[in-house]
């Protein structure tokens, strides 16, 4: 493992900078079309729990479409399922566009992200290709900071172009995306895979690959955490259109502006973090940001239960418990990967779709608890950390250190 006390890998922009890009297909198609939802409603004469299901069957695309693409990079190398996917996503996108009803819509999101999910595996595994652990925490932190312009800038633009030219051109908008990611890729992403990784791959197929890295208690540790971690930003993005917009009365507007600044809250955690690392290992960072999400949103299920303060307790609260998040996902992500790098693909691919199906359930928890208060969001967030503390304390980190006894 790479020690803290070294200088740490000179940064490779550009690799870098296509890596953020990959990663930002999930935010991208997530974040700009929410303020677009009622009139996606309108239009195609659904019901709000119709228009909902336009985001949980992304959700689910994610979750399920990564089991597949991590395996096959593994086996197949990083480019040629990376541009397949993108392929499939360009596709999909059109067809949201031009969607005819509301089923149409769910059937497109879903496909959508089986396509989009490649970016996202992929990216990971080549940072684990190149770099030892701490330098992969590093490189994922500077990754978030390239990623999180998404959810920065991505409600803004859905907001003027749902406003000025309508919910079908935001879907056109993630045509063009797609294409000028594809093209980049195409021309500037290097093979990374290692003969290793080729041996590895070939010598099992990929429900045994799965099967043995569900028997290694670190890595299932790692997994927990972050999936938890990661449903609690899942559960603040489903739940926020209505609690920004419906219970507490803001305008569309307004609710970009907060969903923006939140985004900033995370994007600035992940770069202190990176800051850390120079001195501390990813799994201290990890231990301690624990702990501090948990008392953040302890803080944050009291001011929405007690009602103290109402929205302006509430709304700090959750920029507090969400920042944190910018100090977890790295450091779980990079420890996960440190387990086996070997099977970089697979384990990338285990994450993320741990991640998004742990994020969907708990987006359906807050739904079925719906009460048109912040407490559902609030105590799903509570209970998420609390399982998160669990995993890292309990199987991850005695894991680490058995692993280096």
């Amino acid at each position: 493992m790479t020690d803290t006390t070294s200088p740490p890998a000179a940064v490779p922009w550009r690799l870098v900078l296509l890596l953020g890009a990959l990663t930002a297909f999930a935010p991208m198609s997530i974040d700009m079309y929410l303020s677009s939802l009622p009139e996606i409603g309108r239009t195609l004469s659904a019901r709000p729990d119709q228009t909902q299901a336009t985001l949980a069957a992304f959700f689910a695309g994610m979750a399920i479409g990564q089991f597949i693409y991590g395996p096959l990079s593994d086996r197949l190398g990083r480019r040629g399922p990376l541009l397949t996917g993108i392929g499939v996503y360009i596709v999909a996108s059109l067809a949201c566009a031009l969607a005819p009803s509301i089923h149409a819509l769910i059937g497109a999101r879903f496909v959508q992200a089986l396509g989009g999910c490649a970016g996202a595996v992929v990216a990971r595994a080549v940072v684990r290709d190149r770099f030892g652990h701490t330098d992969t925490a590093r490189v994922l932190s500077l990754m978030m900071l390239i990623m999180g312009l998404a959810p920065v800038l991505a409600p803004q633009l859905g907001g003027v172009i749902q406003a000025f030219a309508g919910w079908r051109v935001v879907f056109w908008v993630q045509v063009g995306f797609g294409l000028a990611v594809g093209a980049w890729v195409l021309t500037s992403l290097k093979e990374s895979r290692s003969a290793e990784t080729l041996a590895q791959a070939r010598s099992e197929n990929p429900l045994k690959a799965y099967v043995a890295l569900l028997g290694l208690r670190r890595l299932v540790g790692y997994a927990l955490a972050g999936a938890l971690n990661g449903a609690v930003l899942f559960t603040y993005i489903s739940g926020a259109p209505d609690l920004v917009m419906g219970t507490y009365g803001h305008t569309p507007l307004v609710f970009n502006l907060i969903f923006a600044f939140n985004a900033v809250g995370i994007i600035g955690a992940s770069q202190v973090n990176r800051l850390l690392l120079r001195r501390n290992l990813p799994d201290e960072v990890l231990s301690k940001a624990s702990i501090a999400s948990i008392a953040a949103a302890f803080l944050l299920t009291l001011a929405a239960w007690t009602g103290w303060g109402g929205q302006w307790t509430v709304l700090p609260l959750l920029f507090a418990s969400l920042s944190l998040y910018g100090l977890m996902g790295g450091n779980t992500m990079a420890g996960a990967l440190s387990v086996d790098p070997r099977r970089a693909g697979s384990i990338s691919a285990l994450m993320g779709s741990a991640s998004f199906g742990a994020g969907a359930l708990a987006s359906w928890a807050g739904g079925l608890l719906h009460d048109g208060t912040a407490r559902p969001v609030a105590g799903v967030m509570f209970a998420c950390l609390v399982g998160s503390a669990l995993a890292i304390f309990f199987l991850a980190l005695p894991g680490a250190r058995k692993a280096q006894a």
